[in-house]
């Protein structure tokens, strides 16, 4: 079996067309991503039968991702995470955005990147099958300053691994903070929650916040307490002691040796289906998410209906608001440099 990458029509957005790249490698995993906020739609990976499962949660059609959902496998921009009530101050001028997870911004506005049209065109890669998408955010997008030239390219490679790089271009000084939302079920989409999932972080902190999710400034060593994943940890084991309203994680991790290179950041293992999940970055940090908000209100693929705890979430970035925290490392991106960064999921059983 070659690798190959399809194109098929995916629907239209305000009369343009949505396209679907299906990338298939030799061993037969597949992709699924479309134009409509550069989404993953599927991913589908063997399990240690060699039976091929979709891993990611979504939908089957277009019609649900233009609707309400908590962006579902989508690329997020300018600023993944949240900026505290919606504001920063660069250069002496205070910016305003749109507060869509009051009191703060989040996940870049209610038009996002997750809520734009990319474009789409398959590109050589030396390791497997890949698809660029390209992205114009104009000055004063969501109350960003600058025009911001964005491109992602999702690359599955013959190992199982996919690749997303990122790379962002801006004309003024402006936070750029780019990660991807996909919703983790390793058993399989459709196959229950993910609290008897095995997780280790490589991370000796998190971020701790206050009531509403922006970070208190410092770090707080997660030893002695239900953040710590150091060591492979089932993680429903310690969730309901996390003291969130709804409960369940929702906390950026400093990954160890994090922002310098790509690093390991942790790593998944489901247990019924043998399904093994290393994620590695070039970021510094690492969003954990276990689906807190699902309240069975969204149905996805195959009329599966998405309950609390039904995935999880490692969404690689900066710090949340770290516009804001001189203590983190900052996401500033300066007039004409060009920000990179990358982020693989590689897939393999045990």
């Amino acid at each position: 079996m070659s690798s190959t990458v399809q194109k098929l029509p995916f629907g239209q957005v305000s009369g343009k067309p949505v396209d679907l790249f299906v990338l298939t490698n030799a061993a037969g995993s597949i992709a699924k991503i479309c134009t409509y906020g550069a989404t993953l739609t599927e991913l589908h990976v063997p399990d240690r039968q060699g039976r091929l499962g979709d891993v990611v949660l979504g939908f089957d059609t277009l019609a649900p991702y233009l609707g309400s959902h908590p962006f579902l496998g989508a690329t997020i921009g300018r600023v993944a995470n949240r900026i505290a009530r919606g504001r920063f101050t660069l250069g002496g001028k205070t910016y305003s955005l749109a507060i869509n997870n009051p009191p703060n911004h989040l996940h870049g506005g209610p038009v996002g990147f997750d809520r734009s049209l990319w474009s789409g065109a398959t590109v050589p890669a030396s390791d497997g099958v890949a698809v660029k998408f390209s992205l114009l955010s104009p000055d004063g997008d969501q109350g960003f300053p600058g025009n911001c030239r964005v491109e992602v390219t999702y690359t599955l490679t013959e190992s199982n691994v996919l690749r997303i790089e990122y790379s962002a271009t801006v004309d003024r000084d402006c936070p750029v903070n780019l990660t991807n939302h996909s919703y983790f079920n390793l058993a399989g989409a459709a196959h229950g929650l993910v609290l008897d999932h095995e997780l280790q972080l490589n991370a000796d902190m998190y971020t701790p916040v206050d009531a509403t999710s922006i970070p208190l400034g410092q770090l707080a060593p997660v030893a002695g307490t239900p953040m710590d994943f150091r060591q492979p940890t089932r993680v429903g084991t310690h969730l309901r002691e996390v003291g969130s309203d709804p409960c369940g994680y929702d906390h950026n991790y400093a990954v160890n040796g994090g922002g310098r290179g790509l690093t390991f950041v942790g790593r998944v293992y489901e247990p019924t289906s043998g399904r093994v999940m290393e994620t590695r970055s070039t970021e510094p940090g690492v969003q954990f998410y276990t689906s807190n908000y699902f309240d069975g209100s969204v149905t996805g693929k195959g009329g599966v209906v998405y309950r609390q705890h039904h995935a999880l979430c490692l969404e690689t970035q900066h710090f949340p608001d770290a516009v804001n925290q001189p203590a983190f490392a900052s996401c500033v991106r300066k007039a004409g440099e060009t920000f990179r960064t990358t982020t693989e999921y590689a897939f393999s059983t045990r």
